[in-house]
């Protein structure tokens, strides 16, 4: 069965991520809402929109004759636009799944809580790891008890350095008041994994460390200018050269680094060719020298917690990594599961107490996947459906169980900043 939906917010996730999946999942784009014109064609184009069924706003979309046109509604608009066009669908009778993060502030995500509840219709976020098959096998795991108690989770999302340039030095999530602090914006994800791990053993006290250590003007000279098209000495080798990540001589042969660039500027598909893309770079903010932009999110954070069992979790987000991934280690009390979680060829191994032997996982055809966050893009499009349609698994957290991971990371955030330990007890 299919189900019908709009999209609202036609960038990299409403576009690619899962507009790319929608077939496969169960599910049908009938409308899109987008205010880039050129995202909004290239969407219609995809997904055989007529224009009558193109729109500029939200509020174009819920005034023509005939809306919603459908029963679901996916947002993918960037974080501070999520609360507004979730509020308005949900008011006109659409079930919501929402990127994440849910919203800019703890009482805001309480908001889209009592609106989904007082509209009688389900609201979802986007924590797409729980879909992902490594990581559904990970909690069938912990869920079996055959680690025993859990007594110490060591939890790392190690970020591609040039990734970290991209998105939250050069990017839309560079700044926290055009996006959310970095372990919203990026790791909102781990810590709701970290709370679907832990179950009802709830976390209640953090701490944090973290800060903006590399990527700022102190890091460089005096001679090296504003921007890589300006004649910088030391751009041709330079990691994070904005002319050979966005408009390379010839093909990259990364796969992280060659989507970055068939990505840019996601705003315009006419700029694909090298000479566009080099003029861009001359006024686009991601032409600008890594250590010259006005970012001020921190690029590596360490969080401290402690669940009410007594068990300790330390979770690291580092924007210096030479490869993106997770890796996460559980001990019990009568075993050890260890995980490297790459895009290519994830590994998950248990490992007995008082035995030298390790068992690896079978992850079956879906251990190795594409991009799309291990197979979790696909995994919670399919699991909404399958929600909607009531058939099938559909999705196993709510907007309601989400406010956990983002308490988590507001707590985190208060505890960096005050450089104090935070009792959850007290945003709960």
């Amino acid at each position: 069965m299919t189900v019908d939906a709009v999209v609202v917010g036609a960038g990299l996730r409403g576009m690619l991520s899962y507009g790319m999946r929608a077939e496969e999942a169960g599910v049908r784009f009938v409308a899109v809402v987008e205010p880039i014109a050129s995202r909004r064609a290239a969407f219609a184009a995809a997904h055989g929109l007529a224009p009558d069924r193109c729109f500029a706003s939200v509020d174009d979309w819920l005034a023509a004759p005939g809306a919603p046109f459908a029963p679901a509604a996916l947002v993918a608009t960037p974080d501070r636009e999520h609360v507004a066009p979730t509020l308005a669908a949900l008011a006109a009778g659409c079930h919501v799944l929402l990127e994440k993060p849910m919203a800019p502030s703890l009482a805001e995500c309480r908001q889209l809580v009592a609106a989904a509840d007082a509209a009688g219709r389900q609201l979802h976020v986007c924590h797409v790891m729980r879909y992902s098959p490594v990581f559904r096998t990970i909690h069938e795991v912990v869920a079996s008890g055959r680690l025993g108690r859990i007594v110490s989770i060591d939890h790392r999302e190690n970020v591609d350095a040039r990734h970290m340039a991209h998105s939250y030095v050069r990017g839309a999530y560079r700044r926290e008041d055009g996006s959310n602090p970095m372990l919203l914006a990026k790791s909102c994800h781990d810590l709701d994994l970290l709370a679907w791990l832990l179950g009802d053993d709830e976390v209640v006290r953090v701490a944090s460390f973290g800060s903006l250590a590399h990527f700022r003007a102190e890091s460089v000279g005096p001679e090296i200018p504003a921007r890589c098209t300006d004649g910088c000495p030391i751009e041709p080798e330079c990691t994070f050269s904005a002319i050979r990540a966005y408009a390379p001589e010839h093909p990259v042969d990364h796969p992280e680094i060659a989507l970055l660039t068939q990505l840019f500027p996601l705003s315009d598909p006419a700029t694909f060719d090298r000479a566009s893309r080099l003029d861009a770079l001359r006024t686009s903010p991601y032409g600008r020298c890594a250590y010259r932009c006005d970012n001020d999110v921190v690029d590596h954070q360490v969080v401290a917690m402690e669940t009410r069992s007594g068990a300790t979790i330390a979770f690291t987000m580092q924007g210096h990594s030479h490869q993106e991934g997770r890796t996460l280690r559980i001990d019990g009390t009568l075993a050890t599961l260890r995980a490297a979680i790459t895009e290519v060829d994830p590994e998950v191994s248990i490992h007995r107490h008082g035995s030298d032997e390790h068992e690896v996982l079978d992850l079956g055809e879906h251990g190795r996947s594409d991009l799309g966050h291990s197979g979790g893009d696909l995994g919670v499009l399919r699991a909404f459906a399958a929600s909607l349609a009531g058939a099938g698994e559909g999705l196993s957290t709510d907007a309601r169980t989400s406010l956990e991971s983002h308490l988590l990371g507001w707590a985190a955030e208060e505890a960096r900043r005050r450089g104090t330990v935070v009792e959850v007890a007290s945003l709960r």
